[in-house]
């Protein structure tokens, strides 16, 4: 069995755990404690990555599940399906910083695409990555992730996003057929 999976336990998010869920995301993706991990966006955006009010809407959604990774009882990583059709969306992705580097992302992901398929008989997995994020692209497409090349732009102006370092942030399409 692969280390980084020992002792994982998966399920559904609670309303119970927005503000842990908060935490975990805005500590992988934002300011300085985000720095100890390689997924930091800190040097790109500042402000916040998500809410309270944003996780619980994921969590409500009839038509997405919020996946909580624990270890002994404590939360280490999440990430957010969606059903879409013909397709799943997944995106929330957060691994505390301390444990990313360590195998953990990989075993997520792959019980995530095995989840979107079981539950929703998908065929194909969709997410979207802010372009200048070359080493996560490089990530995602050792995975089996493509590049479409499909761009939409990055909300600028809306803080409920962050507030953007640079005036060339967009959001590419990666897709990966599910066997």
């Amino acid at each position: 069995m692969d280390t980084a999976a020992t002792g994982l336990t998966f399920r559904d998010a609670t309303d119970a755990d927005a503000e842990a869920l908060v935490v975990l995301i805005e500590s992988a993706y934002r300011g300085d404690d985000s720095r100890a991990g390689w997924t930091t966006e800190a040097d790109i955006l500042e402000g916040q990555r998500t809410d309270p009010e944003g996780v619980l809407a994921v969590i409500k959604s009839p038509d997405s599940r919020l996946l909580i990774v624990e270890r002994e009882g404590s939360v280490v990583a999440c990430c957010q399906l969606e059903h879409r059709g013909a397709h799943a969306y997944f995106g929330m992705f957060a691994v505390s910083p301390q444990l990313q580097g360590g195998g953990l992302g990989k075993v997520i992901i792959a019980e995530a695409e095995r989840t979107a398929r079981e539950t929703w008989g998908v065929r194909e997995m969709h997410m979207t990555v802010i372009s200048v994020r070359n080493d996560l692209i490089a990530w995602y497409e050792r995975r089996g992730y493509r590049r479409t090349g499909r761009m939409t732009p990055f909300p600028y102006g809306d803080e409920r996003f962050g507030i953007p370092q640079r005036d060339d942030l967009q959001f590419e399409l990666l897709v990966k057929e599910l066997a």
